[in-house]
């Protein structure tokens, strides 16, 4: 399973904004992880919709988190950024399969991708961001 570049984008966001007390801008970002300005502007749309950061418009604007690092849940993120309809094509609904029904492929990937996501719940951004410091000196040296 790979998660989409869209709720990789997200998290990699909510870890620099969690790294910086200060109000960081799109064009802050793009240019420090190398990402096009334009999928994490669309990121960030998403992410201000969900409360999860607010944003700021005008000269010094950008955004900053709307709640505590600790407040955040890595499986809420994921479940808000990733649709897993599509995880194979017959748990969406759109294909249809010869066997579908009697193949034991859907409730063993359901099982799988709900014992992700509930392993995921176990995390907040506090905790994979747990070195805030280093994720800024990072960010700010282009290394990593």
């Amino acid at each position: 399973m790979q998660l989409s570049l869209k709720t990789d984008y997200a998290l990699r966001m909510l870890m620099a904004l969690a790294a910086n007390d200060e109000v960081l801008s799109v064009e802050w970002m793009a240019e420090h992880y190398g990402i096009s300005r334009n999928h994490l502007a669309k990121v960030a749309q998403q992410l201000n919709a969900t409360g999860l950061v607010r944003t700021m418009r005008g000269r010094g604007g950008g955004m900053q988190l709307a709640l505590e690092p600790d407040e955040i849940n890595v499986g809420a993120v994921v479940r808000e950024f990733e649709r897993f309809e599509g995880f194979v094509a017959c748990m969406g609904g759109e294909a249809a399969c010869t066997i579908d029904g009697v193949c034991g492929l859907k409730p063993a990937l359901g099982g799988a991708l709900e014992a992700f996501l509930t392993h995921l719940d176990n995390f907040t951004l506090a905790d994979i961001a747990r070195r805030p410091k280093a994720i800024s000196e990072r960010l700010l040296s282009g290394t990593g």
